[in-house]
């Protein structure tokens, strides 16, 4: 009986993975990236599967080129999703490039090259997830903006593990033969599915429950701001739309994402995710009042997606839950 190669296993369960953490992420340049990601990371595992589970030989020159393209791609993917261009994308050839010719010409350098493509990969995209919190994922929608995140840092995790487990079973081929590797891959796929599980189960602290300090001296530029990016939300009710992000309102306002979100910070104390959602909690708190629309009705209507987030920013914003508030506007409105 034909048995699944464990490495396919893996590849296409992370593949998932990503791909549901960056559903309804809309930048193009970014999507086409990931999709490419995604199809060459899931066939990597066919190609690894087969090779170290089927002993076909003749993939193995494959194997480290397909392996080159994937640092480069993840990272370029999203890297799309801030608020800046990517120049010279095409100069990111150099990895599979010098691994291909590695592979025609001088073998020996294809472990050390490869170790050095994930690590400066590894380390280029962690440092892309440290930096500011709004303008990371700046092209994602609000609602996908804390799992395109999380999916970048996993991502880069992982870049680690497989150019220190790579290292590894080169090392391990080297000493014992390779005899023992495809048990050594096994063993590295199982640890990647592993960690990616628990890192996806452990929670993660909500750096937006975290409001920034209210500047003691409001700068006039910062409240023109404010009043800017309140009249583009305004305009055609944009506030309503459920894939809204940090990149479409700054297009709309004219204004750099960048200066935007801090001036947004300084003014206001909140976030831009939060200071959209008072807006839309606003209007819930309208229509709660004046209609008799379900709850579920006017979170879709206002622009919420889920029934967790709603909830959460509705109590955040108010103090209580759509029901208690709509009790209490029963009570007041019969009282007066």
């Amino acid at each position: 009986m034909l048995a699944i190669p464990l490495p396919f296993i893996a590849g296409l369960i992370f593949a998932l993975v990503l791909h549901h953490s960056l559903k309804g992420v809309e930048a193009p340049g970014s999507r086409r990236y990931f999709v490419a990601f995604l199809i060459l990371y899931a066939l990597q595992g066919v190609v690894v599967g087969l090779h170290f589970g089927y002993g076909v030989k003749a993939l193995a020159p494959i194997q480290p080129i397909t392996a080159s393209v994937m640092p480069p791609l993840a990272f370029l993917a999203f890297r799309g999703l801030t608020d800046a261009s990517i120049p010279k994308p095409w100069i990111h050839l150099w990895a599979p490039a010098f691994i291909a010719l590695s592979v025609a010409s001088l073998q020996v350098l294809v472990d050390p090259l490869l170790l050095v493509i994930f690590l400066v990969y590894g380390t280029a995209l962690w440092r892309l997830t440290r930096t500011s919190d709004d303008e990371v994922m700046a092209e994602a929608s609000f609602q996908r903006m804390r799992p395109a995140l999380r999916a970048a840092r996993l991502t880069a995790i992982l870049m680690f593990f497989f150019a220190l487990s790579h290292l590894a079973v080169a090392v391990y081929a080297g000493i014992a033969g390779a005899e023992g590797v495809p048990f050594a891959v096994a063993i590295m796929n199982v640890v990647a599915l592993v960690a990616t599980g628990i890192y996806y189960l452990l929670p993660e602290t909500d750096r937006a429950a975290v409001s920034p300090k209210v500047s003691a001296l409001p700068d006039p530029a910062d409240a023109a701001i404010v009043e800017r990016v309140t009249a583009a939300l305004g305009e055609g009710e944009l506030y309503r739309d459920e894939n809204l992000s940090l990149a479409k309102i700054s297009r709309k306002a004219k204004i750099p994402a960048r200066d935007l979100s801090s001036a947004i910070n300084r003014a206001t104390g909140l976030n831009v995710s939060q200071f959209v959602n008072n807006r839309r909690v606003g209007e819930a708190c309208r229509l709660l009042d004046e209609t008799k629309q379900s709850a579920t009705a006017i979170m879709l209507d206002v622009g919420f997606s889920t029934k967790s987030n709603f909830n959460r920013e509705f109590r955040r914003a108010t103090g209580m839950s759509p029901r208690q508030w709509r009790a209490r506007s029963k009570v007041e409105t019969t009282r007066s």
